[in-house]
């Protein structure tokens, strides 16, 4: 099997069966790789984003008191508008 590292991007191949054991650094090529990513997560480089789900049944009102919410608690950075 080849794969590819999402952070240097080098080419790794191994041999690899149904419930067998992955290399250690999977999905990385290193222990470096592995910790690049790391740390691009712990210095907030990353970020997961999801639209609200049901959003389409919340009134304009609704919608814009959750998102103060949302900033205030520190849940999300900024709330991008999903058409744009």
């Amino acid at each position: 099997m080849k794969h590819k590292c999402s952070v240097c991007g080098a080419i790794t191949e191994f041999d690899y069966k149904p419930g067998g054991k992955l290399p250690p650094n999977f999905p990385f090529c290193s222990a470096r790789c592995r910790a690049v990513d790391l740390g691009k997560w712990f210095g907030e480089e990353y970020k997961i984003s999801a639209p609200l789900p049901n959003a389409d049944l919340m009134a304009d009102e609704e919608k814009e008191a959750l998102a103060e919410f949302l900033l205030e608690t520190g849940e999300v950075d900024e709330i991008t508008d999903e058409e744009e």
